[in-house]
């Protein structure tokens, strides 16, 4: 399979210390035999498999581990920023674990941090530490990110152990490649605003009402988008700790505490959006008079005034230019005489959405949770679109019916 996609493609290939390294020169060969523009960034490790010399000559292009060399070009964050695929392989357990960790002591631990781009790994160990929880837990986490995966098979390993654990092999990876450049760039041009995560309303200055949203959901949306190819501005209101350390630096980023301050910045933003996506949690109610101190307990138990907070998605969708796509979520939980789609549906005719994005939610559903379930409600109040799974192939069910309703 040609991955060349029509174009010529800059991808970067990580190599990191395992055996299956040499089976990495054969995949390079082949991408650069398609006209890409291949850098390989190895790990210390890696060298004592394969050797700098032979990555060059295969890239056509100098070989470093270190962040410190040609620091002018700022080559340990332009590498990711400037990629269209970034692919590890082999990836080691160790390596599996510092992408996870977000860890960032080399060049290639940078260039991971730095981009956007799709990231493709290739897993490379023994058996046992394949299937170990911590590696589990590990591959896990990279796929709730959006990582995608290939292999490992089952087959001869190093000395005589043999089962799952061998690297893919090139010829595999090469059209998985190929796969992935043809499929992601449907949102270049395409100006995006999404926001994420949950509000919070003040009581005094310590305290707060707020909600269970994490960020995952909408930071799940914005890097999908940006990878394939759109404009994205990230409005952050509360988003857990960690989560926002997977926005790739080339997302611009607000932020917002409040439901006053979150609908100010995207009424600032939305003008210059061609599609505005609500995935944050806004608190329906604040407290009408917030105390100057901390309330003390010896006082009495406060009694304490909630007046509504305005409805940003259906402001924005008062406010939209022509030819605006303005998307919502809704997290609805069944009734006796309503199903959670009915309800659905009847909150996107209030708020006026094109399309609104349903989960249910409960003690053990929808937040907190690395995956998601939606039904998306259209304009004409059908389902357009379920998605279940990991909060990336919700996002990407999202912005394929973004995709559909824009024509």
């Amino acid at each position: 399979m040609n991955t060349s996609t029509g174009s010529k493609h800059r991808i970067v290939v990580g190599v990191t210390g395992g055996i299956a390294a040499y089976k990495a020169v054969q995949l390079v060969r082949l991408l650069v035999k398609d006209g890409h523009e291949v850098h390989v960034v190895p790990t210390e490790d890696a060298l004592r498999f394969v050797g700098a010399p032979t990555w060059e000559a295969i890239s056509r292009h100098p070989v470093t581990t270190s962040v410190h060399d040609d620091v002018a070009q700022v080559r340990h964050v332009a590498l990711g920023q400037q990629a269209d695929l970034v692919v590890v392989a082999p990836a080691t357990a160790n390596t599996l674990a510092k992408m996870a960790a977000g860890l960032s002591g080399d060049l290639l631990g940078t260039t991971l941090l730095a981009t956007a781009a799709p990231v493709l790994v290739a897993p490379a160990m023994h058996t046992e530490m394949w299937l170990h929880a911590a590696t589990q837990a590990n591959i896990a986490t990279l796929r709730a990110r959006g990582v995608h995966l290939i292999g490992p098979d089952s087959g001869q390993l190093t000395g005589q152990d043999s089962g799952p654990g061998r690297m893919s092999e090139p010829e595999a990876i090469h059209a998985e490649v190929g796969r992935l450049l043809a499929a992601r760039r449907d949102l270049a041009g395409v100006r995006i605003v999404v926001s994420a995560g949950g509000t919070r309303e003040p009581i005094d200055p310590v305290r707060f009402i707020g909600n269970r949203s994490s960020g995952r959901q909408g930071v799940a949306i914005a890097r999908a988008a940006a990878e394939r190819g759109a404009d994205v501005t990230l409005v952050a209101a509360h988003v857990d700790e960690g989560v926002l350390a997977e926005v790739p630096a080339h997302i611009r980023m607000a932020h917002a505490g409040t439901a006053a301050e979150l609908g100010a910045r995207m009424t600032e933003l939305a003008p210059e959006a061609d599609v505005v996506i609500m995935t944050a949690a806004v608190a329906d109610y604040r407290v009408a008079n917030a105390a100057e101190h901390k309330l003390a307990k010896e006082d009495g138990a406060p009694t304490i005034e909630l007046v509504e907070n305005a409805d940003i998605l259906a402001g924005l969708v008062a406010a939209r230019r022509p030819g605006q796509l303005i998307a919502g979520f809704a997290a609805e939980m069944p009734t006796e005489t309503e199903t959670v789609i009915e309800r659905g549906v009847r909150k996107r005719r209030r708020k006026g959405a094109d399309l609104l994005a349903v989960n249910e939610v409960g003690w053990q559903a929808g937040f907190e949770r690395p995956d998601n379930a939606v039904a998306i409600i259209g304009p004409d109040d059908s389902v357009v679109a379920e998605a279940r799974g990991s909060k990336r192939e919700v996002a990407d069910a999202l912005l394929d019916a973004v995709l559909r309703l824009r024509g």
